[in-house]
């Protein structure tokens, strides 16, 4: 199992690239979508709110994260944005009876991925293969998860 692991474990580099560039590009194209009406529908009016602003958000971040720059700040801007969509769009619990609070009922379901992969992204950071992991010194750690930290409720749990 080890040896599994350990090729797996080579691929990480590779797989969080492949990761952010593609969810990156999809945000982005949603911006693009409701500002330019590219590549399907219409576009949005100018300033409008909320439409407008989402899409500048959309494409925004969803290029920065394509890329790899400031991507912890994207991705968190990115994920507040679409949990907002969630609640606000999707089940407005505070507009009269929502539709369903479940995803698959109310048509959120990409919402609640894009708002869970942008919180991994800003939890993980955006790997080596990006601009900002040119950006750091040369003699900065490459991996992307500080060590657990000793003490604490989990601390119980582990193996000793």
């Amino acid at each position: 199992m080890t040896t599994l692991n350990n090729r797996l474990n080579s691929y990480s580099p590779a797989a969080l690239l492949a990761f952010r560039v593609f969810f990156g590009l999809l945000f982005a194209v949603h911006g693009s979508a409701k500002l330019f009406g590219w590549p399907l529908g219409s576009s949005v009016p100018v300033g409008s709110w909320p439409m407008w602003w989402a899409g500048v958000i959309e494409l925004v971040a969803g290029l920065l994260i394509t890329v790899g720059l400031f991507t912890r700040v994207a991705a968190v801007i990115a994920s507040g944005e679409m949990a907002v969509a969630y609640f606000w769009q999707h089940w407005p619990p505070l507009e009269g009876e929502p539709p369903s609070f479940w995803p698959m009922a109310n048509g959120g379901e990409p919402a609640v991925l894009f708002c869970i992969g942008f919180l991994l992204l800003a939890a993980i950071g955006p790997g080596v293969y990006s601009v900002d992991g040119r950006r750091r010194p040369v003699g900065a750690a490459t991996t992307t998860a500080a060590p657990p930290a000793r003490g604490g409720l989990l601390s119980r749990f582990r193996r000793r």
